[in-house]
């Protein structure tokens, strides 16, 4: 394994190579097809460079541990608001998750329904090409859109594009009160509508999930409210309303830690943490969702299943080797956790329509002109 301890020898490491890389940064997401070839490790690349909390401002290297930022960003009451998800119990992987795997695989958690993605706090980014070239793109503030397209398209490309070096990043306040209210016993078509419902009023909901299994075995609703206190009491009252058509038992959390606890378990797919069988993640028009889970169930029996953004993310854990994509499939689905076999054997990332496959091989090409990059790793 090679690990580089500066941008120079990350780019020099990239240029001498004779073969395949496998790019990582903590090694904690073994997500899309097996990558044969030499560990490229970013671990080495690590560090706060910048943070300017008037400017709501970061900057790190790749290999920064996400939990020394956020460790940065709490002393001064920010936070990076896409919450990114952790792997590790999920997929049974150790390591430690860094930023620029974050950015890499554009990793998001519930929040990104209320705020946007990872690649949309992402301003700027410094990356190493295919070439063994150090590209820089993007800038340190909001307003700075040089290159903006570039930014976006090394968010989410799995190191299929370059091997980043730097991030910077736009962070947000934390909030100053947060509330969770949880209705009990609602059927999956009942709960997408009542979190279509919520999330269509005024009242600024900030996490909408759904898990036929909750944390005590029955069904539970969750839909989560932050910001200033008075108004968080005022828009929890105000569901409570809305949402009282539904018959559904209504309780409120709003002791921070546990409101945290409850979402992480969210974020973090708990429910499927530790099982056997493949994890798959569907993104889909929420009001398919009832019917794309019910379609999955007729055709291979008893899945475990999270609904979050309100539906619109549907996680599912199903038989081991088996490609749960429906014919006909209206949005797109991701083999998230399988043995190597059977991501070599389907295909892990939703397959593209031709025009766009044309356009993401010249893309492929232009960055990484000898193919060294994760090879094959997003089919």
């Amino acid at each position: 394994m090679k690990t580089p301890q500066t941008e120079a020898e990350l780019a020099e490491a990239v240029a001498g190579a004779d073969g395949p890389l496998r790019i990582i940064g903590g090694g904690t997401r073994p997500i899309g097809a097996p990558v044969a070839g030499t560990v490229l490790s970013t671990g080495g690349l690590s560090g706060i460079t910048l943070y300017e909390p008037g400017a709501l401002t970061l900057v790190a290297q790749a290999g920064t541990p996400v939990a020394e930022i956020e460790a940065a960003l709490e002393t001064e009451g920010q936070r990076l608001a896409f919450e990114p998800m952790d792997h590790r119990g999920l997929l049974g992987t150790d390591g430690v998750p860094t930023i620029g795997g974050v950015v890499a695989g554009n990793v998001s958690g519930p929040r990104r329904i209320a705020v946007g993605a990872a690649r949309d706090f992402c301003l700027g980014v410094r990356f190493v090409d295919g070439a063994g070239r150090v590209l820089k793109n993007g800038g340190r503030v909001m307003k700075n859109v040089t290159g903006y397209d570039l930014v976006k398209l090394m968010a989410g490309s799995w190191g299929t594009l370059g091997v980043l070096s730097e991030v910077s990043l736009k962070v947000l306040p934390r909030p100053e009160a947060v509330a969770c209210l949880t209705l009990a016993g609602l059927d999956e078509a009942a709960a997408v509508a009542a979190m279509s419902q919520a999330l269509r009023s005024p009242f600024e909901v900030s996490g909408a999930a759904h898990a036929p299994q909750g944390p005590e075995g029955h069904p539970v609703t969750m839909l989560r409210v932050e910001g200033f206190a008075g108004s968080v009491r005022y828009r929890v009252a105000q569901l409570r309303d809305l949402l009282a058509y539904t018959g559904a038992e209504i309780t409120v959390e709003d002791d921070p830690d546990r409101v945290a606890a409850a979402w992480g378990w969210v974020r973090d797919v708990a429910p499927m943490q530790g099982g056997g069988g493949d994890v798959w993640r569907f993104s889909v028009k929420p009001s398919d969702a009832p019917g794309l889970v019910a379609g999955l169930r007729a055709a291979h029996g008893d899945l475990k299943v999270l609904y979050d953004w309100g539906g619109g993310l549907v996680w599912v854990a199903g038989p081991a080797g088996a490609d749960l994509r429906p014919e006909g499939l209206q949005g797109h689905a991701t083999l998230i956790r399988a043995d190597d076999a059977t991501r070599q054997s389907i295909a892990p990332f939703q397959p593209e329509p031709p025009a766009l496959a044309t356009l993401s091989a010249g893309l492929r090409h232009t960055f990484d002109p000898r193919n060294i990059l994760n090879p094959g790793l997003m089919g």
